[in-house]
């Protein structure tokens, strides 16, 4: 089998004859569509050895780790001629366990579509390539050699660290869950397995200690980071647990787009109806995962 081997970007016309000259294969989506700037795409090539892992910077923090951790920048601002965040991919080739070669990229335009991108069988990065830029929301999609699931999940409230996450197999998920809302930067991080008897089978928020000791009581383990912290909003905690009669949890991602949000409850798709910005004047964020 042929996996995603290189990525590229091209900013204008002189860029995209280069990469057709060079092999590369173009998506055909405007990752600025909607939005004022460059005519922005992304390409790809395949080959033998695999890309594992993908992530999204949108500050000048988030780079430090990736670049310790050996992911290879496309330096090339994904939001070119707006004024938007300046957005760089980033793409690591992995041999851990947890590392599971990609064998196909897809790029979404509408939040309607996301469901059944989902149902068919891909994985979605969370940050909107149009973040802070207006037009579209823009999303872009994985397809792995095998079935994946989560395994574990973490958060942290800072970027020292970063690398040995990214080094012991950890995805970050590319949204500050404390966007717009002050307070410290806070990701949620994931581990992939293919074996779907270590997968996370629940996942609930609590925002009030009534709420968390319900979910105690059940069994569910608590991600030990506050996703509202330092602001002054409520305390916000993520909790999961392997419940061996419920479907794995194969994909989880932030929800922003509102439109996304009623499109995935009424196709099926988990959207846990809490948002992780409670109580404060952040942007509304909601948590999602397909099983």
């Amino acid at each position: 089998m042929s996996y995603i081997s290189e990525l590229q970007v091209s900013l204008n016309k002189t860029e995209e004859y280069d990469l057709h000259g060079q092999g590369f294969t173009k998506i055909f989506v405007n990752l600025n569509k909607g939005a004022e700037g460059n005519t922005v795409y992304l390409w790809y090539k395949k080959g033998n050895t695999a890309i594992t892992r993908i992530q999204i910077s949108f500050n000048n923090e988030m780079t430090k780790g990736l670049m310790d951790a050996g992911f290879h920048k496309i330096n090339k601002n994904l939001n070119e001629g707006t004024s938007g965040d300046q957005l760089y991919l980033w793409y690591y080739k992995g041999s851990l366990k947890y590392d599971v070669p990609i064998t196909d990229l897809f790029v979404s335009t509408q939040g309607a579509d996301e469901p059944k991108i989902y149902k068919q069988g891909w994985e979605r990065l969370a940050c909107d390539l149009n973040r802070r830029a207006g037009g579209n929301w823009i999303h872009l999609w994985l397809k792995r050699e095998k079935p994946t699931y989560i395994q574990e999940i973490k958060a942290t409230n800072e970027y020292a660290g970063d690398d040995d996450n990214f080094n012991e197999g950890y995805i970050r998920v590319d949204e500050d869950t404390n966007r717009g809302a002050g307070g410290p930067s806070v990701f949620i991080w994931y581990r992939q397995t293919t074996d779907p008897k270590e997968a996370i089978t629940k996942m609930a928020i609590s925002t009030n200690d009534d709420e968390s000791k319900n979910l105690q009581s059940q069994g569910y383990q608590i991600v030990n980071r506050d996703l509202n912290e330092g602001t002054k909003g409520k305390e916000v905690y993520l909790w999961y647990k392997n419940d061996t009669s419920s479907p794995n949890t194969k994909a989880i991602t932030l929800l922003i787009n509102a439109s996304a949000k009623q499109v995935y409850e009424k196709d099926g798709i988990k959207v846990i109806n809490k948002n992780l910005n409670s109580g404060n004047h952040g942007v509304p964020m909601y948590l999602s995962y397909y099983q």
